[in-house]
């Protein structure tokens, strides 16, 4: 059985179809831990209400970053994981912290990368006037959402959106690509060669 720890920071919405999945599809894995880095952050509540333990790790105690990433990386070796998801977690992780967990470190951006890295990616896709957005399941690598590709889920961009609209479009796609990506991971279908993820059988693109 392989172990999943996640890390969040805000609501959790990611971290509930992630849970619900685990339990309705009978993986052969358990998330171990959950780890949130805000004392405020709604997402707790859900892994309480999954049973799963919760670890609160709040930046703000720490006097540097690189500190905080040290306690977050001790914290989650102790639970031996094989995969470790970010799942709405708003920190920048170290370059020490990333390398350590390579191949088994995994994020969800909301939009198609390499368009629209970063923040505010609804504005940016509409201020652009692209027909097309969407989210992207990727793993992670020290430089910011640059890391190999594993699904991307597409949405339309209708001329009435805005800001808020699209992006409760974008979240519904979230929640279909990140659990289906995970499934993959748990059942070795997903293999990283030269910066290039393959998915075996391929099925790594949805539409909505």
């Amino acid at each position: 059985m392989k172990n999943i720890v996640i890390l969040i920071s805000g609501k959790g919405s990611n971290l509930k179809v992630i849970l619900e999945a685990q339990r309705e599809q009978g993986w052969d894995a358990r998330v171990t831990r959950v780890f949130c880095n805000r004392v405020d952050a709604p997402g707790l509540a859900i892994a309480e209400s999954f049973g799963v333990p919760v670890t609160l790790l709040n930046h703000q105690d720490f006097a540097t970053r690189d500190a905080f990433d040290q306690s977050l990386l001790s914290e989650i070796q102790s639970e031996q994981p094989d995969l470790v998801v970010l799942a709405g977690f708003m920190r920048i992780l170290s370059r020490e912290f990333v390398d350590y967990f390579a191949g088994r470190l995994i994020n969800i951006h909301p939009s198609l990368l390499p368009s629209f890295p970063g923040l505010n990616t609804h504005q940016a896709a509409l201020k652009a006037g692209v027909k097309w957005h969407g989210a992207t399941v990727h793993f992670v690598t020290s430089e910011l959402d640059v890391g190999p590709i594993i699904a991307q889920g597409v949405v339309p961009v209708h001329n009435y959106d805005n800001p808020h609209l699209l992006s409760e479009r974008v979240q519904a796609i979230e929640h279909i690509i990140y659990p289906k990506a995970i499934e993959w991971f748990l059942k070795d279908q997903i293999f990283l060669q030269d910066g290039i993820v393959s998915v075996i059988p391929p099925q790594s693109q949805f539409f909505y």
